[in-house]
């Protein structure tokens, strides 16, 4: 990647581009939403994981509900949701958080629910039978409105995928997140064929389900790894990538290697259409849930 396409960061003083400095205003929306989920014990992704986009989307009226409770049992390098111990006994399950994000969906009025959780590594299922049942009842309680799954790989248990998908969601998402080479550094307790694996299963468990996978850039990888990690995705039967500009949460977390220009996304974006995918969103804001309902029906439109 030449220097047309990056800004190389100065460790002394780390300053974000101008494509990368977002205000933060609606804090009224913000407000009323973070109380309605407080009120339902309830957590959403947008918060834990400290989206930029936050703003926009509570404003939007719209959130990403993230289920299994809010520690995960994995210390990916780029999160920031708070990390849990089997032994102490910090794991819960709370068995009413399935009806509680149906009511919560509801009271939104959504028309496109997107639910997402953490690692549950210390479940024998991954937490699989409550995502199931979590998509279930927004169903019940959203007949007509659209639900898009964002899964872990449950250690590769693909009965566990099965199971969610059995519980009739319209998009399956499953993040690579980043390129093979990096796993050990970013996903240290995953696996880039595993979960090439989880998103091929997916497509020929539901063929009538979209899928749908995600990356983070500027971590390190090169753009000739960028088109490989698309290529694989792609023979994976993927057919929606999101690919937006990782920012480093908080200062336990990876720092960033380079900030991506908006012109090598769009770069990122033709490669992405020109091998086959529906719908590529690309840009230094994007994120697996940010615009899901309009990723969704561009994807509908291309497909038709």
């Amino acid at each position: 990647m030449n220097s047309e396409t990056l800004v190389q960061i100065d460790s002394a003083r780390p300053r974000l581009p101008l494509w990368l400095r977002k205000g933060q205003t609606h804090f009224e929306s913000i407000h009323v939403l973070k109380t309605g989920f407080r009120e339902k014990g309830l957590h959403t992704v947008c918060e834990s994981a400290r989206c930029p986009n936050i703003h926009e989307c509570f404003h939007r009226g719209t959130a990403t509900f993230m289920i299994l409770g809010n520690l995960c049992t994995r210390g990916c390098g780029f999160c920031s949701v708070p990390k849990g111990s089997a032994a102490k006994h910090e794991f819960v399950l709370d068995s009413d958080e399935p009806a509680h994000v149906a009511e919560m969906a509801a009271r939104m009025n959504l028309r496109y629910v997107v639910i997402t959780s953490v690692n549950r590594d210390d479940l024998l299922d991954g937490g699989s039978r409550h995502f199931a049942e979590t998509v279930r009842r927004v169903r019940s309680a959203l007949p007509n409105a659209r639900c898009e799954v964002l899964t872990p790989d449950f250690c590769g248990d693909l009965e566990a995928v099965a199971r969610v998908l059995d519980a009739g969601p319209d998009v399956f998402n499953h993040n690579m997140e980043t390129v093979g080479r990096l796993y050990r550094r970013v996903r240290p307790q995953a696996s880039y064929q595993r979960s090439l694996d989880v998103l091929s299963f997916a497509k020929r468990y539901r063929p009538d389900a979209l899928t749908k996978s995600g990356l983070m850039v500027g971590l390190g990888e090169s753009a000739a790894e960028v088109h490989e990690l698309l290529r694989d995705m792609r023979s994976a039967d993927v057919e929606v990538v999101t690919l937006g500009q990782y920012l480093q949460p908080t200062r336990r977390n990876l720092a960033v290697a380079e900030y991506i220009t908006p012109a090598q996304f769009d770069s990122y974006r033709d490669y992405g259409l020109a091998i086959g995918f529906k719908m590529v969103f690309s840009g230094p804001f994007v994120r697996s849930s940010y615009m899901a309902d309009r990723v969704s029906d561009e994807a509908a439109q291309a497909h038709a």
